[in-house]
């Protein structure tokens, strides 16, 4: 018996009650995807995704399964802070984050473990590397960046550095940050040169984040004898607090196969899996072509996953915040997620409106597995 929970990560579906707060007001994803393009998505519709109350979409008149959506209670709009809540770690405290320039006492700090930086302010990490990968190579020095999230990010050439350096690296100025700053993750971006001169990051990315501050479902599942299994970021999302074992992905192709592999397996417990490809590679880009077709290839997939569970298991799809392509910023958007959940035995629909808190997610995952596939 498995509780597969698949997150489309940066996947909204229409702007919070408190979007005014964080300058997201007329944020909207999948609203205004499809507004913006003529697309369908059949069996994520077939789930009732479209059905979602807000949405003003048309119907689909055969769905299976229960749907609604989620509102965020923490006070932040971030992959961490959406992943803990998930889980029953609610956030309410504002953390460092650097939306412009890198304050000059962190940098500072950054310096002391690992000598001169280059950059020191948020930029695109696409884009960094291109305007500075020369100077790095010529100088050595790290490009430390940060978004507007509360993140410090190293691009380093694997030419530069080994691997192991880049990940060694990062690890010190997350014990430094621990010590004396508040900032949720330190991140890994290691960049590589193609055939054609061009630099690009390669999939090799490790974020190294803070532990969360209690136990969350994971850690009370494993109290239970289940286990909990991270597919993609999920692992250090945690820095592996509750994660029985974890797979490492680069991309949605890879986090869809790997799930679909641990169905495959006989064990009860949560299959955690974050498909990161709709935020970091077009949500953040305003690439709404991209986006759209990443969440087709996702909804292509589905059939697998479905035909190959277990009556008892229980799939759970949803969001951890939003990042709307198609307005003018490129950060995260404060708005609800969706929330759809499908069993093999379930032979009708369910609206179950608004939920407060994306506990929600999480509470039901554990629920189905200690009451035997019962929610």
């Amino acid at each position: 018996m498995k509780s597969i929970i698949l997150v489309l990560d940066g996947f909204g579906v229409g702007e919070a009650e408190d979007a005014d707060k964080f300058g997201d007001v007329g944020s909207n994803t999948y609203g205004n995807l499809k507004k913006a393009r003529d697309f369908t998505l059949p069996n994520l519709r077939k789930l009732g995704l479209d059905n979602i109350d807000g949405l003003d979409l048309d119907r689909c008149e055969d769905v299976v399964g229960k749907f609604g959506k989620l509102r965020e209670k923490s006070i932040n709009k971030d992959t961490l802070t959406g992943h803990w809540e998930m889980m029953g770690i609610e956030t309410h405290e504002v953390y460092q984050a650097f939306p412009h320039e890198i304050d000059a006492d962190v940098v500072r700090a950054v310096q002391e473990e690992v000598g001169p930086t280059l950059c020191n302010h948020s930029a695109s990490g696409t884009q960094i590397i291109v305007e500075l990968g020369q100077e790095h190579i010529k100088t050595r020095y790290p490009i430390l960046y940060s978004s507007s999230d509360s993140v410090l990010q190293f691009a380093v050439h694997k030419s530069v550095y080994s691997l192991d350096q880049i990940y060694d690296m990062c690890k010190r100025v997350r014990e430094r940050m621990n010590r004396d700053y508040h900032i949720q993750r330190v991140i890994a971006r290691p960049f590589d040169t193609n055939e054609a001169g061009e630099f690009y990051r390669t999939g090799e990315r490790k974020d190294f984040a803070i532990t969360p501050p209690h136990n969350s479902v994971l850690d009370r599942a494993l109290a239970l004898g289940y286990k909990t299994v991270g597919v993609g970021k999920i692992a250090e999302i945690f820095n592996f607090k509750g994660i029985s074992e974890t797979h490492k992905t680069t991309n949605n192709a890879e986090s869809l196969e790997m799930t679909y592999s641990l169905l495959n397996e006989k064990f009860d417990g949560i299959v955690f899996v974050n498909l990161i490809d709709t935020d970091q590679l077009y949500g953040h880009r305003n690439d709404i072509d991209g986006y759209v077709g990443a969440l087709q290839r996702v909804d292509a997939f589905l059939p697998k996953i479905k035909e190959r569970m277990d009556e008892d298991d229980l799939l759970i799809i949803t969001g951890d915040h939003g990042n709307d392509p198609t307005t003018p910023s490129t950060d995260h958007s404060r708005e609800f997620t969706p929330v759809l959940m499908y069993n093999k035995l379930w032979t009708s629909a369910q609206n179950m409106g608004t939920i407060d808190g994306f506990a929600f997610v999480g509470e039901s995952a554990l629920k189905w597995l200690v009451q035997g596939g019962k929610i």
